[in-house]
């Protein structure tokens, strides 16, 4: 008999006895049973049955060897293959969602199996998983999707790799035809199709004659735009397969945007049902969805082309649920690492990351992708994790095959702690004896040392005063006023009074700026909606201001979201004080916000929150103050941790720190949960929160990458080379070189870190990228190099003229100090280490004439203080 091997397609013959049995391809070594219809050779004699018996197993031993061989020399001349077979064992398998909740004839829920083998790499093994239901009078599984077929409750038990898993399948009005509705139904398809897109019809203006809400925000608008705006022109109830709507959407009439769906598409299907009903409007108590589950949340594809099934559902007002995979947009903010179809299926790319997104209603929610080599051979070195932090980045550098760097020498480690704490430069003293101690805890040691200076509380009074956009305006906000309001917060910070207790002062001052000088919050910004937005970027991270127009596109906050957090901001009043540079802010009892469509009146809401109940008598900031900084909200410990975060390794876990949304996700967000936990637990106390950071081992790593980190710019597994900012860096100049400079407002000497006002300025300063304080933006501090920075350095006089008056090379001359060790104090002073022997022989080789010895030792103080070593924190 003829027959060939389902997997190869390779042709073979035998006797007819082994039809219906299992034996192993000898070309690919695929075991597969003999189909029992296979055709018989023609004219063949009738077999012997003992012969056959004999030949059978003849046969099936050689089959089975040259199999074996066969597949022995594929592994050996194929890695794919080879990494195949070596694969680790399944450590979990999960399964998507964990539970299914049916109702109605309609409903289906599509089922996700995910396999996460010991190196912790997914597979996607839906279609390899065995399905079983307990009671199958309940429901069927079929092409990867549960459906209902009648009343009642079941389990769904699911197989994979010697794992079980059960499913709990509760199916409710099975028999029951879900009415078509218009929001629940056609406005998703008007979303999947892209018809309300900013590239379509969404756009301010609309397309062709035809505007929808962008992404859907005012359904009620569409509804009307659609069947009543051009009567007879857009949709068609007596012949619904002749409406516009669909005629363009297929393309069978001309269209701009092309054909968006086919006449077999459930899109298509979808909207002629509701125009052959009439096109229903919808009654005021539809469900609408209350949030979207994305499945599943992380992943890690092993290789081009791996791919991975992701399954959507949607929660609804009504308590019910609905799988929408057909009906989500999915979007991948990098599709050369990884890319995902309109159906839900990712498929790997290059070495990288990614984040997908599904967007449906007023939601979009992510997952995590991260894609590997493969085969790639990697052990993940036995590092120590001094804390909670080395362990969250480790689990994410493992999954990446990175290892983190070496830890920095002692030298590097005292001036990167030093800069980042309190921006000054060891002195070379400390230098000397901190490398040559011998005690195991001198790191911990000098961090819980530099916590207790002044020059920390004034490093953070800086870094505040730009969130806080503390700057004085001759209209509206007085040099005096910025001067108080600089010094209460420069009070509060040196008594380490607790972050939440500084934000909910600030949102509930009143009185007047002079005596409590946080009323200024109110003073700088006194337009209602910018104050929320600036509320929101500040204390939140989320740059809400798209939602003013139209629900944000890559965000899950709507207009709604917008106004309602606004109509905290409407009650507040101002007044002029007997001082004509004083205000006084106070809180009126009436004042409300209204929504530029319908002009409803909007309710207070917390962003992302519930809608606290407000009585008549109460102060409508006080109720947000209690909220907004406190466990119950989530975005604010994460948003303080990140900025925290972002001072000491110089990137954000979100990045830009003040840009936090679904689309711009955390590159660890487990860290940054860890992170926000531990500063909630300590009770907002960032000093302890900065401690655990200095501490960790991630932050004390080199600079220097190793063959697997060399291109990691995001996770941690290496130092980041930061050049210092503009404050810092003068402050820097100034200390090494012993001179001083004279700020407004401040006695001589006074570091710039301490100016109080960002109206305040110098030509270096502003060079080197000052905050002007002008927006709470975090893109206002500037520090990328440029030519003009380093034309300044150069031929500037700020360098030349600081190491001339401060007068060090001459003071060390007249205390006897040879040229060597003033050189090498130079370079202990700036560079926190001693001159190599290459460079000293070199430096020391000009020093031939004494006479010359000073205006020689400057030129090297003048090129040391130019040098990349010096201008960056590395």
């Amino acid at each position: 008999m003829k027959f060939e091997c389902p997997q190869c397609a390779q042709h073979l013959e035998g006797d007819p006895e082994i039809a219906g049995q299992e034996i192993p391809c000898p070309s690919c070594g695929h075991s597969f049973k003999v189909p029992m219809n296979s055709a018989v050779t023609a004219n063949s004699p009738a077999p012997n049955r003992n012969r056959s018996k004999i030949s059978w197993m003849v046969v099936a031993a050689g089959l089975i060897v040259v199999g074996a061989v066969a597949v022995f020399f594929a592994v050996q001349g194929n890695p794919e293959i080879a990494g195949w077979f070596k694969k680790l064992p399944v450590a979990e398998v999960r399964v998507f969602p964990t539970d299914v909740f049916l109702t109605t004839k309609q409903d289906h829920q599509s089922i996700v199996v995910q396999a996460v083998m010991e190196d912790g790499v997914t597979l996607d093994v839906t279609d390899k998983a065995k399905f079983v239901f307990a009671d199958k009078s309940i429901a069927r599984f079929e092409k990867g999707i549960v459906r209902s077929m009648a009343d009642g409750k079941t389990d769904l038990q699911i197989k994979y790799a010697g794992k079980v898993l059960t499913v709990p399948v509760n199916v409710r009005q099975a028999a029951v035809e879900r009415t078509i509705s218009f929001k629940l139904d056609v406005m998703p398809v008007l979303m999947k199709a892209g018809c309300n897109s900013g590239a379509c019809h969404g756009s301010s203006r609309g397309k062709d004659g035809f505007h929808l809400s962008l992404f859907g925000y005012d359904p009620d608008g569409d509804y009307f735009r659609l069947t009543k705006e051009s009567i007879g022109r857009r949709i068609n109830l007596a012949v619904p397969e002749e409406s516009l709507v669909l005629e363009k959407g297929t393309g069978h009439v001309p269209h701009t945007g092309g054909e968006r769906f086919t006449t077999n598409s459930p899109l298509y299907h979808t909207l002629h049902e509701w125009l052959q009903a009439g096109a229903p409007k919808d009654n005021t108590n539809v469900a609408r969805a209350v949030g979207i589950e994305l499945m599943p949340r992380q992943m890690v594809l092993e290789g081009d082309g791996a791919t991975q099934k992701l399954t959507v559902r949607a929660k609804y007002s009504d308590g019910t649920d609905r799988d929408i995979t057909s009906l989500a947009v999915f979007i991948s903010n990098n599709d050369v690492a990884a890319k995902v179809s309109e159906t839900g299926v990712v498929t790997a790319g290059q070495r990288g990351e990614a984040f997908v997104m599904a967007r449906f209603a007023t939601f979009t929610v992510g997952s995590q992708v991260l894609v590997i080599p493969k085969g790639l051979q990697f052990a993940f070195p036995p590092v120590a994790e001094n804390n909670f932090i080395d362990t969250q980045v480790n689990a994410k550098l493992k999954k990446l095959r990175f290892a983190p760097s070496d830890l920095c020498d002692d030298a590097t480690f005292l001036r990167r702690v030093y800069l980042d704490i309190i921006g000054l430069m060891p002195p070379a003293d400390k230098v000397c004896d901190f490398v040559a101690s011998t005690d195991k805890d001198k790191r911990s040691r000098v961090i819980d040392e530099l916590l207790e200076r002044k020059e920390f509380a004034d490093l953070w009074v800086m870094k505040w005063a730009e969130l806080l956009g503390i700057r004085s305006n001759n209209d509206q906000f007085s040099y005096k006023s910025a001067l108080l309001y600089y010094e209460w917060l420069q009070d509060r910070i040196t008594r380490n009074v607790p972050i939440n207790v500084i934000v909910q002062d600030l949102l509930t001052a009143s009185g007047s700026n002079f005596k409590n000088p946080a009323a200024s919050y109110y003073q700088i910004e006194r337009e209602t909606l910018k104050t929320a937005e600036n509320a929101a970027q500040v204390f939140m991270g989320m740059r809400i201001q798209c939602a003013q127009c139209h629900n944000h596109p890559f965000d899950r906050w709507t207009m709604d979201d917008y106004y309602s957090f606004s109509a905290f901001f409407t009650q507040i009043g101002r007044k002029n004080g007997e001082d004509p540079r004083e205000a006084i802010v106070f809180d009126k009892k009436d004042g409300e916000m209204k929504h530029p469509v319908g002009g409803r009146v909007m309710k207070p809401k917390f962003l992302g929150g519930a809608e606290p109940e407000i009585g008549k008598d109460d102060n409508r900031r006080e109720v947000l103050a209690r909220w907004l900084a406190s466990p119950q909200n989530p975005y604010f410990a994460r948003n303080m941790a990140n900025i925290i975060w972002s001072h000491f390794l110089g990137k954000g876990i979100i990045e830009p720190v003040d840009d936090i949304r679904v689309s711009n996700p955390p590159s660890n967000p487990e860290l940054l949960d860890a992170l926000a936990a531990k500063l909630t637990g300590y009770n907002y106390d960032f000093k302890k929160l900065i401690r655990d950071i200095c501490n960790s081992r991630t932050y004390q790593l080199s600079t220097r990458a190793n063959a697997t980190n060399a291109l990691d710019d995001r996770n941690f597994s290496r130092a980041t080379i930061r050049r210092l900012r503009a404050e810092v860096l003068l402050d820097c100049i100034n200390e090494v070189t012993e001179s001083q400079d004279k700020f407004q407002g401040l006695p001589k000497g006074a570091r710039a870190v301490q100016i109080a006002d960002g109206n305040v300025n110098t030509y270096f300063l502003t060079t080197f990228g000052r905050a002007t304080r002008t927006t709470v933006c975090s893109c206002e501090v500037k520090t990328e190099p440029n030519l003009s920075q380093a034309l300044h350095l150069l031929n500037g006089s700020t360098t030349q003229d600081k190491i001339t008056n401060g007068g060090l090379v001459k003071r060390l001359l007249r205390e006897k100090k040879t040229p060597e060790e003033i050189i090498d104090q130079l370079y202990l002073r700036c560079l926190a280490r001693p001159p190599t022997v290459d460079e000293k022989s070199k430096l020391t080789a000009y020093l031939k004439e004494p006479a010359q010895n000073e205006e020689v030792l400057n030129d090297v103080f003048w090129s040391l203080l130019n040098a990349k070593e010096f201008i960056f924190n590395h």
